[in-house]
């Protein structure tokens, strides 16, 4: 098994086995067991255990396949938890929306991440017949479930994630779409909105649609859909969501129409599922099936099916957070195929992602593994037996007397798996061709995508000043040294126009059974207007939901102060604002060269507004310190992005450090610097100080400082493998 160091790292982190003394298993040790595992599950259906054993392995190891995380987590261990995808119903009364807070923290504890739609809840203001009171609406309890996710960790290793969902028709609409515009609000959760095709044909009419009491069924007003499409577009443009999904599409393809109606997705919104229903995936490595510059499709056929055979094992293996969800998700046994690296293999092929041929590519490439996987199903299906609620009528158009899974494919965002595989994400485009790794000491290292570099140093253009040029541009975009035909090729996400994302998405999704995680990129110039035909293109293409990520909106949300950058008048003299009379903030200790810093910072509803320090009695330079923390005050006070304060201080080393082992920061502007970012992240996390990482709400990873890549709602360092969603 050959695997880069950023592949190493994460699974250090995240993988393998620990014990009192560390890790205990190696990568191969892991594959092993995961194998082993999951292979047992033959011997109930007389196969070949050793054989299947083997064959997973040797999958794994070559880097061809990987399961999802929790697969590769809990396989062969005591939490025995393998799935990644669940969805849990919300009933509209006090005691099963509590229920279901209980299961959603079960679910997380296990490592699984859960959607919900919320749209059953009756409205903020409708009555309560039983305690003759009024109803919170929605978005209160959607508060409960954020906090309670907030105090779970998955597996004891990280917090879990939510998708949230409300049909457009519930009264609390409005307020649903708007309410991550207070920034740390629901932290925990991917948004959607729910949209029918009734509310589209409204939109597309410019007429107005009914809004309905779920609890009733009562029309209760009625809304202008056109300025309701428009809240979505100002809000995703603002900070990337709400995402949407179209509900009534989602439903014509619901191989199981008898169990019930879909109503939401998993966190990433590729997974529709029914309630108490999960879904475990897997992701092909595209990379890896390019010979002789074409695609080997002999080969990811057998792949394809020795994938479809494991995921269905894990089905009978899996231990299940729940004796209902175990029930209803071997009623419909769905699993999830998808595939990663599909950028690496068109720089491999040198087609271009953002044109004709990239877009032909991709659908003749998933309808071979959609071809593949559905009769692997049905091979299956002939030895095991059906899904239990198979319905041949549904399945007629393929001519399926036997189908042992209710669907066969999803494209998933793959995050640390692709990072583990050594590959590009999902469908995603390669976020970077160069970029710059921060590792330890605050030492920077210039990565450069392999086959970039392989290829300059073919074409004779490679030059280590190119490479950091590169890596400050974040694409080859005008970079003169780099050929036309060379820059066509290596485009990265911010190079591609959004009409070509929703295309790309579009291509895959026809042969999908389930639905397309994808993130369209946008400039941090792009208006309004743009993100709206990104929606359009999306609906007239027959998408199932979108999830669109403007540069830099998050960010810019989180840390604005004042004025926004359009209000801003450049010629305008900047004066302070007035210290405010109340403020909150943490102090913190830090041991420095010369002895303890306490670092003060406060902020207000308006933002970080003041820094104080404090040198203890062992020396140090208290009015260097003291000028320091002023002019940081004065600074943001001013409206200067908090970033940039913190990017001037950080890395700026005493003499004072170098004497010492040990200490944790360069100088006392470095200390100010890092609190400074712990802050940042506890304001826009909501978390508590200790949990509080650095950085990321200016885009850069909490555990690293690496640029952090948006996917599917999400967001992954590739450095480093750490990832959040929400």
């Amino acid at each position: 098994m050959i695997i880069t160091d950023n592949a190493r790292v994460v699974l250090e982190r995240r993988y393998l086995k620990k014990d009192d003394k560390g890790i205990c298993e190696r990568p191969e040790d892991m594959l092993r067991r995961v194998a082993r595992t999951i292979a047992s599950a033959d011997e109930r259906y007389g196969g070949d255990v050793k054989k299947t054993e083997q064959a997973f392995y040797d999958m794994m190891s070559n880097l061809l396949f990987l399961p999802n995380s929790p697969t590769l987590m809990n396989a062969g261990r005591e939490l025995g938890q393998l799935s990644a995808c669940f969805v849990l119903p919300i009933e509209d009364s006090m005691e099963d929306i509590f229920d279901s807070l209980k299961n959603a923290a079960m679910i997380h504890k296990s490592g699984g991440g859960t959607g919900f739609s919320f749209s059953r809840i009756r409205p903020d203001g409708a009555s309560v017949n039983s305690t003759g009171g009024v109803a919170s609406g929605p978005i209160s309890f959607m508060k409960v479930f954020n906090a309670s996710t907030e105090a779970v960790k998955q597996g004891g290793t990280r917090r879990g994630a939510n998708m949230g969902i409300l049909r457009v028709d519930h009264p609390d609409i409005m307020d649903f779409i708007t309410c991550k515009s207070d920034p740390g609000q629901l932290n925990n959760f991917n948004l959607s909105v729910g949209l029918t095709e009734a509310f589209m044909q409204a939109m597309l009419a410019g007429k107005d649609y009914d809004l309905i009491d779920p609890s009733t069924g009562e029309i209760t007003d009625s809304l202008s859909a056109g300025d309701v499409y428009d809240t979505i577009i100002d809000m995703a443009w603002q900070n990337g969501e709400p995402g949407i999904v179209f509900l009534d599409r989602i439903n014509k393809d619901n191989p199981v129409p008898s169990a019930g109606e879909i109503e939401s997705t998993n966190p990433c919104g590729e997974q529709p599922l029914l309630p108490y229903e999960s879904c475990n995936l897997g992701s092909i490595n595209l990379n890896a099936f390019i010979r002789d510059g074409s695609i080997d499709y002999a080969a990811l056929g057998k792949t394809v099916e020795t994938a479809v055979h494991l995921l269905d094992n894990v089905i009978d293996i899996n231990k299940y957070p729940l004796e209902i969800i175990e029930k209803t998700t071997k009623s419909m046994r769905k699993i999830g195929l998808g595939v990663m690296g599909f950028s690496d293999m068109l720089y491999q092929l040198g087609i271009p992602y953002n044109t004709e041929e990239g877009i032909k590519t991709a659908r003749a490439l998933m309808a071979f593994i959609q071809q593949k996987a559905r009769q692997a199903s049905r091979d299956l299906g002939a030895v095991r037996g059906s899904f239990p609620l198979f319905d041949q009528s549904v399945y007629k158009e393929q001519g399926a007397l036997h189908m042992r899974n209710a669907t066969v494919t999803t494209i998933a965002p793959t995050g640390t798996i692709s990072i583990i595989a050594g590959v590009s994400s999902g469908i995603e485009p390669v976020f970077a061709i160069s970029y710059v790794r921060n590792v330890m000491d605050d030492d920077k290292l210039i990565e450069v995508h392999p086959y970039f570099e392989k290829t300059a140093k073919e074409k004779g253009f490679y030059s280590q000043a190119l490479m950091r040029e590169i890596a400050e541009k974040g694409s080859l975009h005008g970079v003169e040294n780099v050929p036309n035909d060379i820059q066509n090729v290596f485009v990265t996400a911010h190079d591609i126009a959004p009409e070509f994302h929703i295309r790309m998405q579009s291509a895959f999704q026809e042969s999908t059974d389930n639905a397309v995680s994808k993130t369209v990129n946008f400039p941090s110039s792009a208006g309004k207007n743009d993100v709206r035909a990104a929606y359009d293109l999306a609906y007239r293409l027959g998408l199932k939901g979108v999830t669109i990520y403007r540069d830099g909106s998050r960010a810019g949300q989180v840390l604005s102060v004042g004025k926004t950058e359009k209000e801003t008048d450049d010629d305008e003299k900047r004066v302070p604002r007035d210290r405010p009379e109340v403020t909150q903030g943490i102090t913190q200790k830090i041991r420095i060269g010369c002895g303890n810093l306490y670092v003060t910072v406060n902020y207000d509803d308006n933002g970080i507004c003041e820094v104080f320090t404090n040198v203890g009695r062992a020396g140090g330079c208290p009015a260097q310190s003291e000028a320091t923390s002023r002019l940081v005050s004065t600074a943001l006070r001013s409206g200067i992005d908090v970033q940039s304060v913190i990017e001037q201080l950080r890395g700026i080393r005493c003499h004072s450090t170098i004497k010492q082992k040990g200490l944790k920061v360069l100088s006392c502007p470095d200390a100010i610097g890092r609190v400074l970012e712990r802050v940042v992240a506890l304001r826009s996390t909501d978390c508590d100080i200790d949990d509080a990482p650095a950085g990321i709400a200016g885009g850069k990873c909490p555990d690293c400082a690496s640029q952090l890549e948006h996917e599917g709602g999400c967001v992954v360092c590739r450095s480093c493998g750490y990832s959040k969603c929400g």
